[in-house]
């Protein structure tokens, strides 16, 4: 029989306490779902304040005016004043686009993450899982080698290459993925092994590379944004701004494989191969645009779905945005550690990130075994 709260009052007696209450674990999820477009918001401003000091660190002492007073010079115009080019000349040719790169592409590997951990339903696995990096590290050590080190690690030749070469082996992969019907742990165990293969390759590279070139192969594969301009920003940024509200669309359905796994998806109308085979292709592109533009970035596509989960929780509709965010925020925080710690000196911003995030992963594999 069901009873209706009025109904419940009204037999109860006025002596009794009113009609049921949400349970708690109702008003928790409403509470969460109000505060989640909060955190959004606050990342939001957190990342504004983060890119404009970023902009702002370094030698040059250039202050919070002065990046918006280049900013309204290049977007309006106006009279450059020969005591401001200079300055100006370092925030808009050189801070900037350095900064701006550094964003994109982090949040570019983060959204990669996230999508490949929520299709593969495994909290370790991350955007290089299919061989994208060492495969782009061997077409752009090729490239290098080819052209006796002329051409240099921002090369549209390096970037061409090492892109090409990341794209081929991925459809390789996952065309045999598809072909095969291949389970997720052999699916992985294939990038582990061809990721081994990669390496071994670009090592031979270098083995048989002389001094200079043997130099522009490992500064490549250090993974920087020190040779950053608008070309390569406008590159990886239209391709990250294009993803994250396609990955959006699809992220009820990304929910469902993560959260349920495939048969219950399947059962709630989800195309579970074509998601998956979709969205990995997605992933795939970010990752192989990001490390052809930027080197061989590691890490990024790990952490940053990590922190945006702890902050945000799992559901795929905040956790892509705001991963966008702690990504780009991981790679630019990074950088100007490494090109402010040691001045003039800079650290690749692959070995910064390297630092931090080597020890959280360490964490997350003894978290994981103890929960297990």
């Amino acid at each position: 029989m069901s009873i209706t709260t009025g109904d419940a009052r009204t037999a109860a007696g006025p002596g009794t306490a009113p009609g049921p209450r949400p349970a708690p674990e109702k008003r928790r999820t409403r509470g969460a779902r109000l505060g989640r477009p909060a955190v959004l918001w606050a990342g939001t401003a957190l990342t504004v304040l983060v890119l404009t000091w970023s902009v702002t660190a370094g030698t040059a002492g250039a202050g919070l005016l002065d990046v918006w007073r280049a900013i309204r010079l290049a977007v309006l115009g106006g009279v450059l004043e020969r005591d401001f080019a200079q300055t100006y000349s370092i925030i808009i040719n050189l801070r900037l686009p350095r900064v701006l790169l550094a964003f994109v592409a982090g949040a570019a590997l983060s959204l990669a993450g996230v999508v490949m951990q929520g299709l593969l339903r495994n909290p370790l696995v991350s955007p290089f899982t299919l061989g994208v990096s060492p495969a782009a590290a061997f077409g752009a050590a090729l490239a290098i080698l080819l052209t006796g080190g002329s051409a240099g690690s921002g090369s549209w030749l390096v970037i061409g290459s090492a892109l090409v070469t990341a794209l081929a082996v991925s459809a390789v992969v996952l065309g045999l993925a598809s072909a095969k019907a291949m389970s997720t742990a052999t699916l992985l165990l294939l990038g582990i092994a061809l990721t081994q293969l990669f390496e071994a390759m670009t090592a031979a590279l270098q083995f048989v590379a002389d001094e200079n070139t043997l130099q522009a192969i490992v500064r490549w594969t250090f993974g920087s944004v020190n040779n950053a301009g608008w070309g390569d920003v406008v590159v990886v940024g239209a391709c990250t701004l294009a993803a994250l509200p396609l990955l959006l669309w699809f992220s009820r359905d990304l929910n469902a494989i993560a959260f349920a796994g495939d048969d219950a998806a399947k059962s709630l109308g989800v195309n579970v191969t074509a998601v998956r085979v979709g969205l990995i292709v997605v992933s795939v592109v970010l990752a192989a645009v990001v490390v052809s533009f930027c080197g061989v970035i590691g890490f990024v596509g790990l952490v940053g779905p990590h922190i945006a989960r702890l902050a945000i929780g799992a559901d795929h509709r905040y956790l892509l945005p705001f991963s966008f965010l702690t990504g780009g925020l991981l790679l630019v925080i990074a950088d100007t550690v490494g090109r402010t710690v040691l001045a003039p000196s800079v650290i690749p911003v692959g070995i910064v990130v390297a630092f931090i995030g080597a020890p959280i992963f360490i964490n997350l594999i003894l978290t994981r075994r103890a929960a297990q």
